[in-house]
């Protein structure tokens, strides 16, 4: 059980039941790390937004900032975000050979050189951001450019920051259809006018 307790859409404020439903309607479910992110409205809205922007927008594809979100929750140990990222990632193509020997990338040649320079700093920077050296810095310039460089960072960062967040909550994953509730029958009928 989590630390701290997850909200259910008829518990937070209009404006957070809005972004409840959109989440739903992606998701099936909303994320048991957004119910306790909501016990902070205005956390939650930002988190939101820039969740968002770093899965959805740029030109790395999603299908390799979900594989490097993957290694990077696995270096950290994190089943909850694992549970959630491996459906993603095997929606977009990732086999399930690929995300049980992630760790093994190095041998596989079912990666490319470019997404093993993206595999290699993601577990270079959640192990240690010091660490990454001025050669693989070069490494990833001749695949990347310096915003898609940008685009893999924060995606690691921000997989550091829920990795963490959600470790030290023991939070569980997520089950189809949690966290959702339908609107109110007076703002769904007014909505449909």
């Amino acid at each position: 059980m989590s630390r701290i307790s997850r909200l259910d859409r008829s518990e937070v404020p209009p404006d957070l039941a809005t972004l409840f439903d959109k989440v739903f309607a992606q998701r099936g479910n909303v994320p048991n790390m957004f119910r306790v992110m909501a016990h902070r409205p205005e956390i939650f809205a930002t988190m939101q937004a820039h969740f968002g922007a770093v899965l959805n927008t740029g030109t790395v594809s999603t299908k390799l900032k979900e594989l490097i979100i993957i290694r990077t929750s696995q270096v950290n140990q994190t089943p909850y975000c694992l549970a959630s990222h491996t459906i993603l990632a095997k929606g977009l193509g990732w086999s399930d050979d690929q995300i049980a020997h992630l760790a093994e990338w190095q041998k596989r040649e079912d990666f490319t050189p470019a997404e093993k320079a993206a595999l290699r700093l993601a577990e270079t920077v959640t192990r240690d951001a010091h660490a990454v050296t001025d050669e693989q810095f070069a490494d990833l310039r001749s695949f990347y450019s310096e915003g898609e460089i940008v685009e893999l960072l924060c995606a690691i960062g921000l997989f550091n920051y829920f990795n963490r967040f959600n470790d030290a909550l023991k939070m569980k994953p997520t089950k189809p259809g949690e966290g959702g509730c339908a609107a109110p029958a007076e703002h769904t009928t007014a909505a449909s006018r």
